[in-house]
């Protein structure tokens, strides 16, 4: 049983009973397990008697993605199509305007379901196709574990206004997603052939993708990819995931772009832990996973100028880093220095190539290394904007409301004022001893080093 409020109604339209399926239009949740919103397409085609059809729309111009992010996206379709096929749902991929291509698909369906997404794009995307279907459309929320508006009706102030309100509401969503068995039925429906998935390299030329951002063979995308980070970090990081938190040489759960790309139910995570007796490394990891996760969708719904640097923050920041604007820096750099990690800072350097090599860089690295651009740029406004183009152009997990809200942290979101000082002015400011005193530095430069 789905709790009700995952499932969100967009028109008042009625099931078209003489449809010939059931539309299930996969965006977000980029998976065959664990997935709100097929388990929903697959009930309500089985109450309907009808076949279910599972669709993706793969455009090639989608903003701000580059050869990484794509190989990425791939990866997860590929392993999409064989767990579909492994249950016997028919799986659709196609190279198109997605919304465009859903309205047609729609015009033989009975009802469109789809999977809720929290970003400006996302949200658009949804909202063009609502406005104009002819059946009824509901969006399936699978990408939190509890609801966003089941939490809160507003923006929220910070982590500890938000995380009473989650808590209190867990235990009904904490629960066990059955999947469902699928009789196949026929499909009347012509269909072009999809998208051939067993040669990603052919595929890719053949989207002619920014290559100036080279795939990484660190991770690589999929659902049994990202179980196997997820039964690596239980057998070997979660015990010692409060040591060293978040730091350059923590064990990490490599998860965020897995979760990123909807490769991976958060609630399968949450759910993996039960068996794990409570430990404050336990209680710091699903703090990540829930509280600060969810916050992060919270910003970026009620707030949909998440990326805009005079939207995002709060009055009291914005007003004591342009008090600070015009105060002297030690050291100014352009954006191809800070690229190219050309730096009077190793330390920061490093954060740089990790996340340049590997598409990923920890926690902590990420929040110096934000704190850093803010510090050695002319302005806030310019830091803002390099912090964002650097982000959404090498992070695996970038083009997402942690990664949007993670920046916004740097420039004193979701936290207090602090002692004043230059530039930053009462926003919380990180130096590279603060570094030094709490990690072994030395070893992270190596680290990267050696990569």
């Amino acid at each position: 049983m789905i709790p009700l409020e995952r499932i969100h109604p967009t028109n008042s339209l009625l099931i078209r009973f003489n449809g010939s399926f059931v539309l299930y239009w996969m965006q977000a949740s980029v998976r065959s397990s664990c997935n709100h919103a097929l388990e929903y397409a697959l009930e309500q085609a089985a109450l309907l008697n009808q076949p279910l059809l599972v669709f993706f729309g793969l455009t090639p111009n989608y903003p701000e993605a580059n050869a990484r992010m794509y190989r990425f996206l791939l990866e997860g379709l590929s392993a999409v199509q064989t767990g579909l096929q492994a249950r016997d749902i028919p799986f659709q991929l196609e190279m198109c305007d997605p919304p465009t291509r859903v309205l047609e698909l729609s015009q033989q369906a009975s009802m469109l379901v789809t999977d809720r997404g929290y970003l400006r794009l996302a949200r658009a995307w949804r909202s063009r196709v609502a406005e104009q279907i002819t059946c009824p459309m509901l969006e399936v929320e699978s990408e939190a574990v509890v609801p966003l508006g089941a939490v809160s009706n507003k923006q929220e102030y910070a982590a500890r206004t938000l995380r009473p309100k989650i808590h209190k509401l867990l235990g009904r969503f904490v629960l066990p997603l059955t999947a469902r068995a699928y009789t196949p039925q026929p499909l009347t429906i012509e269909l072009p052939t999809s998208l051939d998935l067993s040669d990603l390299d052919t595929l890719m030329a053949r989207l002619e993708v920014d290559p100036s951002v080279p795939a990484v063979t660190t991770f690589l995308g999929g659902e049994l990819e990202a179980r196997k980070h997820l039964n690596l970090f239980l057998e070997q990081g979660l015990a010692h995931y409060a040591e060293g938190r978040g730091g350059p040489l923590a064990r990490v759960s490599n998860l965020s772009p897995y979760l990123h790309y909807g490769h991976l139910s958060p609630l399968e995570v949450v759910l993996s832990l039960q068996e794990f007796p409570e430990s404050d490394a336990k209680a710091a990891f699903l703090e990540e996973l829930i509280v600060r996760r969810e916050l992060s969708f919270n910003f970026c719904w009620f707030n949909p100028n998440y990326d805009s640097f005079e939207a995002a923050l709060p009055n009291w920041a914005k007003l004591t880093l342009q008090q600070h604007a015009d105060d002297p820096r030690a050291h100014l750099y352009t954006l191809t220095q800070l690229e190219s990690a050309q730096t009077h800072d190793p330390y920061w350097n490093a954060a740089q190539l990790e996340m340049v090599k590997t598409g990923k860089m920890s926690n902590y690295m990420r929040m110096y290394w934000g704190k850093k651009v803010l510090e050695w740029t002319p302005s806030p406004q310019i830091a803002w904007d390099i912090l964002i183009y650097m982000n959404n152009k090498y992070e695996l997990d970038g083009r997402d409301p942690n990664s949007f809200t993670g920046i916004a942290w740097c420039f004193g979101n979701h936290d207090r004022p602090w002692t004043r000082r230059a530039i930053f002015g009462t926003v919380r400011y990180m130096n590279a001893a603060g570094l030094e005193r709490k990690f072994d530095m030395k070893a992270y430069l190596k680290k990267v080093n050696d990569l």
